[in-house]
């Protein structure tokens, strides 16, 4: 079993830089710790004491940065809609690439990221959103803005493509977001429980198929 070092123990690494948004300070590590932990196991399974023995942290600093675990959840809620939305933003405004080839390129690099860690570990929204009932209240609100975030985003990227002749001009393209995410989440569970990339795969063609058919 790994020891969690106690307040009393000296650190390994010395002093922890005063800059807590540094990558190797105590704060964001327990941070990309606890992404990590979530996408894979969700936040009822994980332990302060997992936590902290993964992060190689000290017991005390968990308390110093979050004060509680809920706090801690919230701030990796918000963490990860950051990292998530520069992610989007990255395959989205590729101008090099078509506005539909800018959809495909996210989820081949989606697909990419679940086989790199054996499909275990899945999105940390998603897995929250499972857990809601038995998650503090304050997460609901928190899960739904990301959603809402992430739709209006590849919502913009479908206008794109609507205007370069790609999908028919009669589309909403808010709707088709929504419709994308929710169908998304649902290939990312599925495709986590059954360690495989299929309903990925079948998602993808679909939703595209979907979207390209012409106007009748």
């Amino acid at each position: 079993m790994t020891k969690v070092a106690s307040v009393s123990e000296p650190r390994r690494r010395g002093r922890p830089p005063k800059d807590q948004s540094q990558p190797n300070a105590p704060r964001a590590r327990l941070l990309r710790t606890g992404v990590a932990l979530l996408t894979e196991k969700g936040f009822s399974a994980v332990g302060i004491d997992e936590i902290l023995a993964s992060a190689d942290a000290p017991k005390g600093s968990f308390y110093h940065y979050f004060g509680s675990k809920e706090a801690f959840g919230l701030e990796l809620i918000d963490a990860y809609a950051a990292y998530f939305a520069r992610k989007l933003d990255r395959w989205f405004d590729d101008a090099a690439r078509a506005p539909l080839d800018r959809l495909r390129d996210f989820i081949a690099d989606a697909r990419s990221g679940m086989a790199r860690y054996g499909y275990r570990r899945g999105c940390l929204v998603g897995n929250l959103g499972q857990e809601m009932g038995a998650l503090p209240e304050p997460f609901r609100k928190r899960l739904a803005a990301v959603f809402t975030d992430w739709e209006a985003r590849t919502s913009r990227c479908l206008r794109l493509a609507q205007e370069a002749g790609d999908i028919p001009k009669s589309l909403d393209c808010d709707s088709l977001a929504h419709f994308f995410w929710i169908g998304w989440e649902g290939a990312v569970l599925r495709a986590k429980l059954e360690r495989r990339p299929d309903a990925l795969d079948i998602f993808a063609r679909g939703f595209l198929g979907m979207i390209q058919a012409k106007d009748r």
